[in-house]
């Protein structure tokens, strides 16, 4: 009876997680836990298992005698988010470099050309994906389990905000000259150049999101 609620509360949790990283639930929508049970044929006690899994990872927002809401990314949020991952991600990259693995470049080079495929399809989706994928190379190669348990915490907010900054007009080539540069730093083996060249591209995806986010706020 155990093994089968905890695989129902499994399925609930990777389907409306799928479903908001999607935006097919999109940010700020109210999440009805009889509506979601009666769309995944579940009972609501799997599926409020499942949101309060995902409230935990920051996807979903819980608001007293409201009820939970899919996290609508404020500014503070953003900032927040993006100055975490220059530090941990330029530290990630810094570590995989220093460990010299070979799989290392070999997988950022399939990853840089399968998001150079998906460019070129417009599929933003696969695009995200794979960005995310290009991001959590370093962090498996960086050798620190604390570091890739720090960094699957915010995992799906990452995932989330990935998807917003790729959408922006004019980013995705800045985008991807910056995974160039991040390339030619493992290719020349230079740690501090990677480190570098990781920060720079967080710190420009976050102010390009901020810019974005202020530019809607007036509309």
């Amino acid at each position: 009876m155990t093994l089968h609620r905890t695989t129902l509360n499994r399925e609930a949790y990777k389907a409306l997680r799928q479903a908001i990283l999607g935006r097919r639930i999109p940010p700020g929508q109210k999440l009805v836990v009889r509506v979601l049970a009666e769309e995944l044929g579940l009972s609501p006690t799997p599926v409020k298992e499942a949101l309060a899994a995902l409230e935990r990872e920051g996807l979903v927002v819980a608001v007293p005698h409201r009820g939970y809401f899919v996290l609508e990314p404020s500014l503070e949020d953003v900032r927040e988010i993006y100055s975490l991952r220059e530090v941990l991600e330029g530290l990630a990259a810094r570590l995989a470099v220093e460990n010299d693995g070979k799989a290392l470049l070999k997988r950022l080079e399939r990853l840089f050309e399968k998001q150079r495929e998906a460019a070129e399809r417009g599929d933003m989706d696969a695009y995200g994906d794979l960005d995310l994928a290009f991001h959590r190379t370093f962090w498996e190669a960086a050798g620190s389990k604390r570091l890739l348990a720090t960094a699957e915490t915010i995992d799906g907010q990452i995932r989330m905000l990935i998807n917003s900054s790729a959408a922006i007009p004019g980013r995705l080539p800045q985008s991807r000259a910056e995974h160039q540069a991040i390339l030619q730093a493992v290719r020349d083996k230079d740690p501090q150049a990677a480190e570098a060249a990781m920060r720079t591209h967080v710190r420009n995806a976050g102010q390009a999101l901020e810019q974005f986010l202020l530019h809607q706020a007036k509309r």
